[in-house]
């Protein structure tokens, strides 16, 4: 069974600086509750083959996995995939204008679990959504209380 999880939220700053901030690993441990360390593993900045690894823990388990980007368009797209462990996973973001004037992001994560992981793939997909809009509304948070950028 495949893991697709999308989530969206509207946040009142300009596309280019939602864009710009969660586009780059380096904030990813201020915004993604479940993101211990990040490391780069190839130079900044981010650009289409770009790896970034990652830690984390989800579910109780601690996760390390390196994302390579696959897909970049500055303002308006980054997908990321890794093909490593028992849960190869894309994210992608995605960066829209919102009639607020504001922007809309998506956050999508997809899958396919291996194994074990693929019994517990419904109860990953629960999580993963509770997951996502938490890591969004503290992403909202963290830039509509920013100023002058």
């Amino acid at each position: 069974m495949a893991v697709d999880v999308e989530t969206e939220v509207t946040i009142e700053r300009p596309r280019a600086e939602v864009a710009r901030y969660a586009a780059d690993p380096d904030n990813v441990p201020s915004w993604y509750e479940n993101i211990e360390s990040v490391a780069w593993v190839t130079e900044k900045p981010v650009a289409v083959g770009s790896r970034i690894s990652f830690v984390a823990r989800f579910l109780g388990r601690k996760l390390e996995y390196t994302y390579e980007i696959t897909t970049y368009v500055a303002g308006e797209k980054l997908v990321m995939r890794t093909a490593e462990g028992p849960f190869p996973m894309e994210t992608s973001y995605r960066w829209g204008d919102a009639r607020s004037g504001g922007t809309v992001m998506s956050l999508r994560n997809r899958g396919e679990p291996a194994g074990f992981s693929n019994i517990v793939a419904p109860f990953m997909t629960a999580a993963m959504r509770r997951a996502n809009k938490k890591d969004l509304a503290l992403l909202k948070t963290i830039l509509e209380a920013r100023t002058g950028l």
